[in-house]
C-alpha cells in the first residue's frame, strides 16, 4: 500500500516536471522563431551580395526547425504516456484503497465473530457479513447434522416468506459436492432479474475447519448495484469462510455443552431433593 502510493507521488512528480519541461522548450521554440525571422530577414536583405551563404544559412536554420520539431513531439509522447501511467496508477491506488477497506471491515466483523459463545447471535452476525461486506441479496447459510449427514438451512436472507428450505445430502449436487470436496463453486453471473433456483447457487463457498467441512453459504443473488463477484470478493469468500467456520462450530460446541450441564445439573437438583425428602 505504502509502496503503491508512492509510486503514485513519484508519477505525479514527474508529470508536473515534465509539464514545466514543456514550457521551458515552448518558450525555447518561440525565442528559435524569433531568431529565425531575424535571421531570414537579414538573409533576404544580403541576398544580392552572396546567394550561396544564404542557401547554407536557411539550410542550418530548416535543421534546427526540424531538431526542434522532433524534440517538441518526443516532449508530446512522454507526456501521453506518463499521464496513462497517472491514470493507470489513480486506477489501482482506488482498487487498494477498496481492497483495504474491505479487509478492515473484515477483520471488525471476525472480531464481533469470536466475541460471542451465543450459537444464534453467531449466525446473525454471518448474515450481516455476507449482506455488508459481499453485497448478497439471496443467500443461505447452511450446516451439516452429522446425525442424518445432510445440510440444514440455519440462516437465510431474501427468499420468499412460504418457500420451502430442502435439506441436502453430502454429495448430492453443485451444493452437495461443494460440501464433500470442500472446493467453492462460482459461475459469476449477477443480475438483478436472475431467477433464484435454490439448488443452482451463483456461489457456494465451504465453511472449514482444517479439511473438515462444517457448512456451507450458498448465495443466489447479488444486490442490483452490484454487478459481478470482483477479485477482493474472492480473498473475502476466502477469508469469511475460515472464520465463519470456527465461530459457528466453538458456539455450536458451547451450546451443546451448556446444555449437558444443565441437564446434569437439572439431574443432581433432583437427586438432591430426592434424598431430603427421603
Amino acid at each position: 500500500m505504502v509502496e503503491d502510493q508512492g509510486d503514485i507521488f513519484k508519477k505525479s512528480q514527474e508529470f508536473l516536471e515534465l509539464v514545466n519541461q514543456q514550457k521551458d522548450f515552448i518558450q525555447e521554440v518561440l525565442k528559435e522563431n524569433e531568431k529565425l525571422r531575424q535571421l531570414l530577414a537579414q538573409a533576404r536583405s544580403q541576398s544580392h551580395d552572396d546567394g550561396s551563404l544564404v542557401r547554407e544559412e536557411i539550410e542550418v536554420l530548416r535543421k534546427r526547425i526540424e531538431s526542434l520539431e522532433k524534440e517538441k513531439r518526443e516532449f508530446e509522447l512522454r507526456q501521453q504516456q506518463v499521464e496513462e501511467e497517472n491514470k493507470d496508477f489513480a486506477q489501482r491506488y482506488i482498487e487498494i484503497e477498496e481492497q483495504n477497506n474491505n479487509l478492515a471491515n473484515l477483520y471488525v466483523a471476525s472480531y464481533q465473530l469470536h466475541s460471542t459463545l451465543d450459537f444464534q447471535e453467531v449466525l446473525n452476525i454471518v448474515v450481516e457479513i455476507v449482506i455488508n461486506l459481499i453485497g448478497a441479496e439471496v443467500f443461505s447459510l447452511m450446516l451439516l447434522d452429522e446425525k442424518s449427514n445432510e445440510l440444514v438451512v440455519l440462516g437465510h436472507e431474501g427468499y420468499e416468506s412460504d418457500f420451502k428450505f430442502p435439506n441436502l445430502r453430502i454429495g448430492d449436487g453443485i451444493i452437495g459436492d461443494v460440501a464433500k470436496t470442500g472446493e467453492p463453486y462460482y459461475i459469476n453471473q449477477a443480475g438483478k432479474n436472475y431467477e433464484v433456483d435454490f439448488e443452482h447457487p451463483i456461489a457456494c463457498i465451504p465453511l472449514k475447519i482444517k479439511e473438515n467441512v462444517i457448512g456451507v453459504i450458498n448465495i443466489h443473488r447479488l444486490l442490483v448495484q452490484k454487478d459481478a463477484f470482483t477479485a477482493v470478493d474472492y480473498e473475502l469468500f476466502s477469508m469469511l469462510a475460515g472464520h465463519a467456520a470456527t465461530a459457528i462450530f466453538s458456539s455450536r460446541l458451547y451450546s451443546q455443552s451448556e446444555r449437558k450441564l444443565t441437564t446434569i445439573q437439572s439431574f443432581l437438583d433432583l437427586l438432591t431433593t430426592s434424598q431430603s425428602q427421603g
